[in-house]
């Protein structure tokens, strides 16, 4: 069975615990706390110069409603690829497509591809039905990716 755990965890910095896990010396490692003010600032600016005057917290709070979701997930998805070690997101998993499922390659594709696009476990259990590709494999991906438990809170979310 798909675990299911819709538990969040907050984007603070000091709410978030600390994992044992660590990213090797060539990998980057960030907080996805740090990161993500850049991206609302950007935001910010170019949705202000369109208007002509600064629309402060209006514009990082329509951030967060259009991008916090698309922008966690692919944090998330590089996170397990090995390709950045975002601190939040560890749960002693850095690099785990690269560890564990180097022989299902033509199955993980797909899986991804389909997360990155926003879709959810019971969306590529569909997929996977609807191209009589077995579950059981499909299923132990998805169990082993996951994605429930890295739904983390955004400060503005909490309002």
């Amino acid at each position: 069975m798909v675990a299911m755990n819709t538990g969040e965890v907050s984007c603070d910095p000091a709410a978030v615990p600390r994992m044992t896990a660590t990213a090797p010396a060539n990998v980057p490692k960030q907080s996805i706390h740090d990161h993500c003010r850049g991206e609302e600032a950007k935001f910010k600016w170019i949705e202000s110069e369109k208007v002509g005057y600064d629309l402060g917290e209006t514009a990082i709070q329509n951030w967060v409603r259009v991008h916090w979701t698309g922008y966690l997930r692919a944090k998330w998805l590089e996170h397990l690829q090995g390709k950045c070690f975002w601190i939040e997101l560890d749960r002693g998993d850095f690099g785990l497509l690269e560890q564990q499922f180097q022989d299902q390659q033509d199955l993980i594709g797909p899986i991804l591809d389909r997360l990155k696009c926003g879709q959810e476990n019971l969306n590529i259990i569909c997929w996977a039905k609807a191209n009589s590709i077995p579950l059981e494999p499909v299923i132990g991906i998805l169990e082993a990716l996951d994605i429930n438990s890295r739904r983390l809170v955004h400060r503005f979310d909490r309002l």
